[in-house]
Order: structure tokens, then sequence, then C-alpha cells
């Protein structure tokens, strides 16, 4: 068979070429590069990263209409291409904070396993067949499973690792028995073609909802929405700081990115029962995360549980099965992408100096560094979701959705759970501002890397925020593509 050459066909896989280039720079260098060099792998691969987004934008930005590639194993939308830019961005920034992290910045194989990780979440958004999905999966999965027990030398880092990789194999292979029925029911892997082959097939919906609840299993392992959500405290306590933050925002927007296509595209026909089902998982993951966040005394483990119940409050704008409910998932993911790195990047910033991630080592921060304070105030407000941080612009959206659906209730919820929410975050601006400390007069340096990190993303919170109608925009634009 003769393959023709298209250039488009190159420029929709660009950023997956470019990014197995800069692997390759980085496994060079590595080689080469002696110790005391190897530092600045992580400024390399970080500037790779922009440089990738920087190309992308210019040259392989997908015309208005989709389109399958590859034999239909890619779909080029604006969804795709939206999400592959978010990740491309919270990889850069993931590099910046493992600099300085020791036994992590200078080995290149933790920038080999980010990258890998990285790329697998680009063909993740971009999956138009159950294959290249479930290939997408793993592609992205098993780097992270490393990473997360990358301290080989800590107990607790080898633990999350564990746990992380026992639970990720058990939830796949129960998605990849959902993926197996569908291609029985309909013949063919392509996601575009099941929901007509299941109709023409007359599959009864007990065998199509059965299937959904099975493929939901991977699904909501990904975004840690619960019942799936055991293993984001522990692995985000045990995995390196700037790995907790990369699973915390660009794995979980990796797996909306994926449920939101897939449910649309495959199973419109069970639209009242998956909504339903979705809904009280909406409700059970903000309730529960929200929660046991109260009670939390570890700061990692505190965000682990903030991050289930955002969870929970994007998947009310997939309930809303509408263009204003996945653009406002779309927008909250940007929001908060931007908010959760920052909120990382401020504990592995304090957790360098100080070796602690308890909530009292955090008394008279704001003594010890106004400017990490002060971005530790806008990332938690923006969590809470208090104007004119983008936090707040992204809830709105999501419940205005809701409201829009007829499902009032939802957003009231959500409101509720907003509330819980906005105490324990202010729980912890109050140890930071108010209490005092016998270390408050010690100053606290900030790396440069971390320096230019953390006002990258307070600047982003704090315009997505205000500045909101082009992100807005490019949220709906990146939304069309699914409708």
């Amino acid at each position: 068979m003769v393959v023709k050459y298209e250039p488009a066909m190159v420029l929709a896989i660009l950023p997956e070429i470019l990014i197995l280039i800069l692997a390759g720079v980085i496994l060079v260098l590595d080689i080469l590069w002696s110790a005391d060099r190897r530092r600045n792998l992580g400024y390399l691969t970080s500037a790779g990263l922009g440089l990738i987004i920087v190309i992308s934008l210019l040259f392989a930005r997908p015309a208005v209409e989709p389109r399958l590639i590859l034999g239909g194993m890619i779909r080029q939308d604006w969804l795709s291409f939206t999400f592959s830019i978010l990740f491309l961005f919270v990889a850069a920034v993931t590099c910046l904070f493992a600099m300085d992290v020791e036994n992590l910045g200078k080995r290149g194989e933790f920038y080999l396993l980010l990258l890998a990780s990285t790329l697998g979440m680009t063909l993740m958004a971009s999956a138009g067949d159950l294959v290249m999905l479930y290939l997408a999966i793993e592609t992205t999965s098993i780097p992270q499973y490393v990473l997360a027990g990358f301290m080989t030398q800590d107990d607790k880092s080898t633990e999350s690792g564990m746990k992380y990789l026992l639970f990720g194999a058990m939830t796949s292979t129960v998605m990849l028995y959902g993926f197996s029925l569908l291609y029985g029911f309909a013949g063919t892997t392509n996601i575009y073609d099941l929901a007509l082959s299941i109709k023409q097939s007359e599959v009864p919906i007990a065998a199509l909802v059965g299937s959904f609840l099975l493929v939901l299993v991977g699904f909501g392992f990904k975004i840690s929405a619960v019942p799936f959500h055991f293993w984001a405290p522990d692995v985000y306590e045990g995995a390196p700081t700037p790995v907790a933050g990369f699973l915390s925002t660009a794995s979980k927007a990796a797996g909306f990115a994926v449920l939101m296509r897939f449910l649309l595209a495959v199973f419109p026909t069970t639209m009242p029962y998956w909504t339903a089902v979705v809904a009280t998982l909406s409700v059970v993951t903000m309730l529960l995360g929200n929660t046991l966040a109260l009670a939390q005394r570890n700061i990692k483990r505190l965000l682990a549980y903030s991050s289930i119940a955002h969870a929970g409050y994007m998947l009310i704008g997939v309930v809303a099965v509408s263009k204003l409910g996945i653009t406002g998932v779309i927008y909250y993911l940007v929001a908060y992408l931007l908010t959760n790195l920052a909120a990382f990047g401020i504990v592995v910033t304090f957790w360098r100096v100080v070796g602690s991630d308890d909530l009292d080592a955090y008394k008279g921060l704001s003594r010890r560094s106004p400017g990490l304070a002060l971005a530790m105030l806008v990332s938690f407000l923006s969590l809470a979701g208090m104007p004119p941080l983008g936090g707040f612009i992204a809830k709105l959206l999501v419940f205005a959705a809701a409201v829009q659906a007829n499902m009032v209730w939802l957003a009231i919820v959500g409101v509720l759970n907003s509330i819980i929410g906005l105490y324990y975050y202010l729980t912890v601006l109050k140890y930071v501002y108010l209490y005092r400390s016998e270390d408050e007069k010690k100053p606290l340096p900030v790396p440069r890397p971390y320096a230019v990190a953390l006002i990258v993303l307070t600047i982003g919170i704090i315009l997505v925020g205000s500045l909101f109608a082009p992100w807005y925009s490019w949220s709906a634009t990146a939304a069309a593509a699914i409708f």
C-alpha cells in the first residue's frame, strides 16, 4: 500500500513529533553533560516545551472542521489542540519546579518520563479510535507510575508509586473490558462510528449502560472522582511535589478531555442514564472531597482532597450536556491548571527550605517571604472561587450551565460545597498571615526558576479571572468541536 504524503497530516501531529525530538536531545545531553551541568536540563526541557507551544500555535492550528487522520486514529480539532497546548504548558512549568529538588532536578530520566507522559496526554485528547485511546492512556499512565515512586530512597514515595500502579492497572483492566464490549456491539473501534453502529445493531440499553459503567471506572480514576479517588491523597503526599502538581493538573485535564469526547460521541442514546450517574458522582465527589479536606493537617493531602472536590465541580458542566457546560469545563480546567500548579509550586518552594508539609510549619510565612505568601493568597482564593480570580468565573460558568439545563438543585449543591471549601482555604491563609512563628525572621529564599514560574502563574490566575473574554472565546471554540 502506498501512503500519500500530506503536509497537513504532519502538521496535525507536529507537537508529538517535536516532543519526541526534544526527548532525544535530553537523552543525549544527559549522557554527555557532567553532573554539575545537568541542572540545566530543567531549563532546556522547559524552554523546549515553550518553543513547541509557539511553533504549534503558528503552524499546527486545526481547521474549522474536524478531520480524522492516520486511518481515523487521530482526530484533529480545536478541542485536542487546546488541551495539547495546556499539557505542554503544565509540563514546562513542572520542569522549572523540579530543577532544584534533590535527587530529581539533575536526573535526565525524570524529564524523559515527563515528556513521555505529556506525549501520551496529547494523544489521549486527540484519539479517534479505541485502540489509540487505550495506547495513549497507557503511554500517559506508565511514566506517571514511575514518577510517583521516583524517590526510591523515600518509603512514602515508593509506597505511592506502588499504590498508583496497582490501582491504575486495576481500573485500566476494567476500562479495557468495557472497550471490548463496545467493539463487540459495534464491530468497529472508531469512536465516532460506535454510536451509529450500536444503534443499527439494536444493542439493549442494559448492555450499553453496563459498558458505560465499566468505561467510567477508568475515566473516573484519571479525574479522581468518587469512588475512584482513593489513590489521590496517598499518592499526592508520597510523590515528589512537582510530580503531585503534574498529576493533579495535566493528568486530570487529560481525563476530562477524554470523558467529554467519549460520553457525547459514544453514548448519546443512553444520555438520561449516564447523566443521572455522573450527576450523582458529582455531588458525592464534591461533598466527600470538601468534607475530608477540613480535617487535613498535611497541605499536600489537603490539596489532594481539594483536587477531588474540583473534579466534582467540573462534572457539573459535563452533566449539563450543553455547549455552555463543556465551555465551562474547559474554562474551569484552564483556571484550575494555573491555580493548582501555583499551589503545588508554593508547597515545593517552602518544603525545600523547611522540609515539612505540615500546616503548622506555614505559620508566619507572610513575614518570611511576602511574595510567596501573596502567590499563596491568590492561588488559594482562586481555588475557593473568589472574584476577581480565575476560579470565580470558572465556577460561575459551570453553575450557570446547570441552571440552563434545569438542574438548579445541582448548582445549589455546588454553591454550598464552595462555601465549605472556602473555610479550609481560609484556614491555610490564616496560618500564613495571622499566626506567629519563632522562625518568622528567617528569610525564605525562592530560586529563580521557581520565582519565574510563580510570577507567570499568579498573573495568569488574575488575567483569567479579570480579562476572561479571550479565554472564554478559546474555550467555546474548543467546546464546539464536540457538538
